[in-house]
């Protein structure tokens, strides 16, 4: 897997100050996406292991709340394989870090058996994300009031109350 960037000490892609990942390679191409150029899965460099040392560095301290993954697209198929166990290793290290992940895809649409991304690795990956933000960014539903979406469509689902009842409930911000 690629990454086109990491950004430490975010305060913009979720709650409190985070370190954001994002990975390369999408295939919804949203019209007015802000970062086209992570559509090519070949974009950036390897998300080799200094580089998941150095994500996993920063980290330690106790004022960083958690990771963010964004994209890309972190739930296409062959990124979900790189990041299950990258991911894995963050929640054994780091129990009280949460995990927040964009995906244009829609969770129980998608993300499902039979979705469209729904690899072996999927449920796995789903059940270590705190946080979900769901579904494709839509140019005409953009709104730059809402806090941690570009677009009036877009979802922010708590993952451990769907986990808990496998109904989609959204953040109270």
């Amino acid at each position: 897997m690629n990454y086109s960037g990491v950004k430490y000490c975010d305060i913009a892609n979720g709650l409190g100050v985070r370190t954001v990942l994002f990975v390369s390679g999408c295939r919804n191409h949203c019209e007015g996406c802000f970062q086209p150029e992570t559509w090519d899965f070949n974009y950036g460099k390897k998300f080799d292991d200094r580089v998941q040392d150095e994500v996993l560095q920063s980290l330690v301290p106790d004022y960083v709340k958690g990771l963010t993954l964004l994209g890309g697209d972190p739930f296409e198929p062959e990124n979900q394989k790189e990041l299950l166990p990258f991911l894995k290793s963050l929640k054994e290290r780091f129990d009280k870090k949460d995990i927040w992940a964009y995906t244009g895809y829609i969770l129980d649409k998608d993300l499902i058996a039979g979705g469209k991304c729904y690899t072996e690795d999927t449920k796995k990956m789903l059940y270590l994300i705190d946080v979900l933000v769901d579904g494709p960014f839509i140019l005409k539903q953009k709104d730059m009031m809402i806090k941690f979406r570009g677009s009036a469509n877009q979802r922010i689902i708590d993952m451990i109350q769907y986990r808990r009842n496998g109904q989609i409930s959204g953040l109270i911000l």
